[in-house]
Formats: structure tokens, sequence, C-alpha cells
């Protein structure tokens, strides 16, 4: 298992990138491998960020000096997406079948915890983020009929999307963690527009769902100080408090937001009025 650092940034220091510092900080890549786990530990709120790819074995969640505690989640919470085939999270013991885009909460406490194929020829591909926790709640396989729909957009503005709530107080108890999934439309490229900061948690995005040609431009920094990254399939962008996150595809696309911080009110956001933006 590997774990690499990310430090926060704060808008002034953003200010100064090129693009090569902008990937260089914010953007994860190779999150996949197989048979591995890899993880970014982010200063944003403490989340960490990665991805487990079992093959012929399972994989065992192990611990590192960064996270600072034994077992991994002695005092952090996880939510675990498939979005791969078919495979197994199992929780000191307990074996939690996953489908592809089936979401797993695993509070705090838990022990151990595996990842495993069905099939290793046809590998499941676990996206993981742990947040600091307080709490130990219960277990929870969450699926997207599960989940909180919400249809979003529309042709006009070539956003319409639907937006799925796993961990979510509507949903499933957790202390700070919220995921869900939103699935753009066919025939519209937008996301999270027109945008929005929220100082008071930071953000993670993994696009996935894509073509191997297909591109997203991912747009941050301050509404006044706007940059872009490219991104392929499979890519994550770490997003500060201070930073808009929204983004357009050239193609089919879905992305997995994950929020950390103060609270867990979804609408708790600082909109931000076209005419703002620079």
């Amino acid at each position: 298992m590997t774990i690499a650092i990310r430090q926060s940034i704060s808008a002034a220091e953003a200010k100064s990138f090129d693009t090569d510092a902008l990937r260089e900080n914010f953007l994860i890549t190779d999150i996949f491998a197989p048979g591995e786990i890899r993880l970014t530990y982010s200063h944003l709120d403490r989340t960490i960020v990665g991805g487990a790819m079992p093959g012929a074995e399972p994989l065992l969640l192990k611990s590192s000096k960064p996270v600072g505690s034994d077992p991994f989640l002695t005092r952090r919470e996880m939510g675990v997406f498939n979005i791969g085939n078919t495979g197994q999270v199992i929780t000191d013991g307990e074996p939690h079948t996953l489908n592809r885009t089936d979401c797993l909460y695993i509070p705090a406490g838990i022990a151990d915890v595996r990842f495993a194929s069905a099939d290793p020829s046809q590998p499941a591909k676990f996206y993981l983020v742990s947040t600091p926790a307080h709490h130990a709640y219960t277990v929870r396989r969450i699926t997207a009929e599960d989940a909180n729909r919400l249809d979003l957009g529309g042709d006009a503005d070539a956003n319409k999307r639907i937006l799925r709530q796993y961990i979510h107080p509507d949903i499933c108890q957790s202390c700070q963690l919220v995921m869900g999934m939103t699935s753009i439309q066919e025939g519209s490229v937008w996301n999270t527009m027109p945008c929005h900061t929220h100082d008071r948690r930071s953000e993670v995005y993994l696009y996935f769902d894509m073509s191997e040609e297909t591109r997203i431009f991912h747009f941050m920094g301050e509404p006044s100080e706007t940059r872009h990254l490219v991104l392929g399939n499979e890519q994550a962008i770490l997003s500060p408090g201070w930073s808009i996150h929204c983004g357009a595809g050239t193609s089919h696309y879905s992305f997995i937001w994950s929020m950390a911080g103060d609270n867990q009110d979804f609408t708790d956001m600082d909109m931000v009025a076209m005419e703002d933006l620079r």
C-alpha cells in the first residue's frame, strides 16, 4: 500500500501556479492499479482519498505513519464506492457485496477491512474516501436505488444531470463525511454551474465513466482568479473551501463527490453570479 501527502494550498499561493504546479497540488492520477491500494493524504480536512483494485487475493487496508493510528479506522470513517465489476468489502469478517455504483459506509472502530473481486479477471474498483470521526455509527450498504435522487438542470443550459446523495444525513448517519454521485445526461456537458464555494468544507471530485479520449475541463480558483485543469478518466481533484469547483466534458461522464468539514448541510454554499467570474 502506498500513501502520498498533499499539503493545504492557500488562494494566494495558487494564483502564482503554472499548469504543472496546479496538477501537482490538486490533481490525483493513477488512483487504481491492479493488486494494489493507493492512497493520498490531503491536509484539506485531513481527507484520505484512494483506490483499491483487488486481483486473485483480497487486499488488506493497513495503517501507516500519516494516518497516525492503527488500525486505520481507529479515529476515522470511510466511504467506499465500487466503480468496477462486482466485489466484496469485508469489515471485521463480515462480507458486503458491492455492484457497480454501490456504496458502503464504514464507521470508526472497524479493525479489519479487506477488498476482494468476485472475478479476478474482471476486478472491482473501490474508490475510497476517509475523514476523521468522533463516533462509531453503523456499517451501511447503499445502492443507487436507496440514494436520494435529485434531477437537476436542463437541456437549454447543457447541464441536465442526476445527482444521488448516498452518505447523507437523510440516508446514512456519519460524523462528517458526505458522499454522492452525479451523472451528466446525454447531450449535456456542464456540472455544478452556476458555480459556488463553501468555505466551511472542502470537496473531492472523482471523474469516471469516461471513454479513453474524453477529457474534463475542471475549473477551480477564487471566482475572481479562475484556473482550470484537464483530466482523464478515473482522476480526482482536491477542492479547497475557497475554490469554485465546476467543469465541462467533451462527452458523457459521471463523478463521485465527497465533502468534509464543519457541517453536513448540503445547501450550505455561497453562490457565485456568472457576471462575477473572471
